[in-house]
């Protein structure tokens, strides 16, 4: 069986898109380990009321775990330069004004770009949809990040979404364990293939028809 990638090598991947000076949301699971691998320059932004924290507390820095110092997903952070505390409100004001960029993880994203990241199963430890609503509809750019199949091997890139909508038409790109792929109006287009993959491959494990791009190339890892 053909290797795909690592939640941390997806999570770096997606980092890649951010730039200095940005700011970004990161959702719970495997977005927030893009925060490994971000670049000096992009702040951090909480929807329980943080902007431009430190890096996440690892186990690597345990020493600097303040308490209460935490993000929406419970993960502890260091101290940063500028940082700052403010009211749910004032929070989600923020995330609405379509200035941050959201990175989130992701159940289903279909070929328009409606995405899935919650659940209503009585199996799921987060059931309700939280912020995640806001901050789809009111994102400067959303970004997912998932395995690009289900356990049982199904499709997570659908034509429609058999789950309930987080938000709808609101996905800018996909990163899975497989590929890269971008969110347009003429629909889905493949931009990177894991080394090792052929855009053949990816299309056989992706519900809608890709497109791909004329400058198609492997993932740099």
């Amino acid at each position: 069986m053909k290797e795909r990638l690592t939640e941390d090598i997806i999570a770096m991947r997606a980092a890649r898109e951010l730039q200095p000076g940005e700011y970004c949301n990161l959702g719970v699971g495997m977005p927030g380990l893009c925060a490994a691998f971000v670049r000096e320059g992009i702040y951090f932004q909480t929807e329980n009321g943080g902007l431009n924290y430190g890096p996440l507390v690892t186990a690597d820095n345990w020493q600097q775990v303040v308490p209460y110092y935490t993000d929406a997903g419970g993960r502890p952070f260091s101290a940063a330069p500028g940082m700052s505390f403010f009211d749910m409100l004032t929070s989600f004001a923020m995330i609405r004004s379509g200035r941050i960029i959201s990175i989130l993880g992701g159940l289903e994203v279909s070929e328009k770009g409606d995405l899935a990241n919650h659940s209503t199963g009585e199996g799921d430890e987060h059931p309700m949809i939280g912020g995640a609503m806001d901050l789809t509809w009111g994102a400067k750019r959303v970004i997912v990040t998932m395995t690009h199949t289900t356990k049982e091997g199904r499709p997570k890139v659908v034509k429609e979404l058999s789950l309930p909508p987080t938000g709808k038409s609101t996905v800018d790109l996909i990163v899975t364990d497989l590929a890269v792929i971008q969110v347009t109006r003429d629909g889905l287009v493949l931009k990177e293939v894991v080394p090792g993959w052929t855009a053949e491959e990816v299309q056989g494990l992706t519900e809608p028809r890709l497109i791909i791009a004329s400058d198609l190339r492997d993932m740099e890892l």
